[in-house]
């Protein structure tokens, strides 16, 4: 089948792209892999339909510039100290350990040095947008883990950053060699830097807060912005990424970067359609045959590998290995930068169509599997915690320490101190209750512990946390999480601690009520239900009395 324009080819492809999504999603898996999948089946391998045209590398271009932008754009360095020091000490203990290995891996598979290195980078880094998307799904992304994770998925997206600098100051296109080369980098840089530092300050507030008057305007500046940055920076032969990541930090700083990024969240991962297609249609299946026994070894390393050294740097910074191997999951598959390194590393000529096959092949296999690794976490959990002892301490006391050491006698144990948690707490303490407050964020803990209230810093989806309060005097354990499968985590721990009080859990429905009960809950909390039966009692009070004023 022939096409006469562009346009009815793009239109083809999207169809297929659509279907191929769907049939990603009945799976479970990310449509990353559907797009990739897409660009194999349009491209020269099967139907020949995209061979890599001008047209898919530009929406291609233009998708990695927003992309970046949106990284830069959320940039937020206090998600980082809001889980303290683990997600620095495992971010980047990850990145070097992962890369070592996985250099020595590649030469142990015959790859020559820099080649090598090109691939245990690659191999380094996890998707922010895939994980967060399933730990979203799964209702985990205010968990421990949840955090901690996303707190070392940002360290890495910083680091992949610098990678992509390093790596184009290696680029032949200077004659004066790679310490020239270096200086210029580091001066063009410096200018980025300082320029980016000066928008933010002067540029940005005033004109963004015109701009703001109209959404589509401000939309569109930003898209420009993002365009423009990049355009610049590949003019001067620094690197485009950089250029839009650095206008995304431009505009972080200001009130505006919520409603931007969210506007831009679609158009990035429609864009970003077009350079998964891209690579899947430029993708060589005879080199990609070639390269299958390298691939497994590689996706066995990134699928068991990464998530043990996780696990093996948080335990010995004191966390339980159900933690560790729950934020260790996380890093079990490479992520879409990986894919842009590897298509850099060619457009610089420093690794061929190979090795760019090898990636992307390790990219399909590991965001397959490590979807269900997460998906299936828990059951996976119970299989491996005996193994996994040997990386955990003894005592581990990040998760057992932190806060006061609670009284002597507890009436309530409530597990969860945010927004509803907080206000049951401060509803309590005039009946002179003896309370203890459960919860792993830290600014939470300080906040209830300014109010008076013994706290305990921990995850209270882990049984074996669980057993670790002291429910031998407790007499009532309350759970605000709105998880289900939270607090059936929480249920079937006090169970298997023989806790004989009563368990009072969160719900959202009435079918979670029932399933509560079923695990063994004594009594439901309604939050949302209760609070718009609260309101409308309010509302329908206040109308009386106005009818009955305007009656008189």
């Amino acid at each position: 089948m022939t096409f006469n324009t562009t346009f009815h080819e793009l239109a083809a492809i999207l169809m297929i792209a659509a279907v191929i999504g769907i049939a990603a999603l009945k799976l479970r898996q990310p449509l990353i892999i559907g797009y990739i999948l897409t660009g194999i089946v349009v491209g020269p391998a099967v139907l020949g339909w995209a061979s890599g045209g001008s047209e898919l590398k530009l929406l291609s271009s233009i998708g990695i510039s927003v992309l970046l932008f949106v990284v830069g754009l959320k940039l937020d360095v206090g998600l980082i100290r809001s889980v303290g020091p683990v997600a620095l000490a495992t971010g980047l203990g990850q990145i070097v350990f992962t890369s070592l290995f996985g250099f020595l891996l590649a030469l142990g598979l015959g790859f020559a040095p820099v080649k090598a290195i090109y691939i245990a980078v690659c191999l380094t880094f996890s998707s922010t947008i895939i994980i967060v998307k399933l730990l979203s799904d799964k209702g985990e992304i205010d968990s421990l883990h949840g955090r901690i994770a996303v707190g070392f998925l940002v360290v890495q997206d910083m680091a992949v950053i610098l990678a992509m600098i390093l790596l184009t100051s290696f680029t032949a296109a200077g004659s004066g060699g790679i310490a020239a080369q270096a200086i210029r980098l580091l001066l063009v840089g410096t200018a980025f830097v300082l320029g980016t530092a000066a928008t933010m300050r002067w540029v940005m507030p005033p004109l963004l807060g015109r701009l703001a008057q109209n959404q589509e305007l401000l939309v569109l500046f930003a898209v420009a912005w993002a365009v423009g940055l990049a355009a610049l920076a590949d003019g001067v032969n620094f690197s485009k990424e950089v250029g839009a990541f650095l206008g995304g930090v431009s505009i972080a700083s200001t009130s505006y970067r919520e409603a931007i990024a969210s506007r831009l969240t679609g158009l990035r991962d429609f864009l970003l359609l077009f350079f998964f297609i891209d690579l899947g249609s430029g993708l060589n299946l005879a080199a990609a045959g070639v390269q299958l026994w390298p691939a497994l070894v590689l996706s066995l390393f990134v699928l068991v590998g990464n998530p043990l050294i996780v696990v093996a740097i948080m335990g010995v910074m004191g966390y339980r290995r159900r933690t560790g191997l729950l934020a260790g999951l996380t890093v079990a598959q490479i992520s879409e930068f990986s894919l842009i390194l590897a298509a850099l590393g060619m457009q610089l000529g420093q690794i061929g169509e190979a090795e760019v096959s090898l990636i992307t092949l390790v990219g399909v296999i590991t965001i397959g599997l490590s979807t269900y690794m997460i998906l299936g976490s828990d059951p996976l959990y119970q299989w491996l915690q005996q193994p996994l002892r040997l990386l955990e301490r003894a005592r581990p006391f990040s998760e057992i320490a932190g806060g006061s050491s609670g009284p002597a006698r507890v009436d309530v144990i409530l597990l969860g101190l945010g927004r509803f948690g907080g206000a049951i707490q401060r509803q309590l303490r005039p009946h002179n209750l003896s309370l203890l407050g459960v919860d792993f964020d830290p600014q939470a803990l300080r906040q209830a512990a300014a109010e008076g209230v013994p706290v305990q810093y921990g995850d209270s989806e882990d049984p074996e946390f669980t057993a670790s309060l002291p429910l031998s005097s407790a007499t009532v354990v309350v759970s605000t999480l709105p998880s289900l499968e939270a607090n059936a985590a929480i249920s079937h721990g006090l169970q298997t601690a023989g806790f004989r009080g009563h368990f009072i859990a969160t719900a959202h429905n009435e079918a979670e009520v029932a399933r509560l009960e079923s695990l063994g809950a004594q009594r439901t909390l309604l939050p949302f239900l209760d609070a718009a039966e609260r309101a409308a009692e309010l509302i329908v009070a206040d109308l009386l009395e106005l009818q009955a004023q305007g009656s008189v």
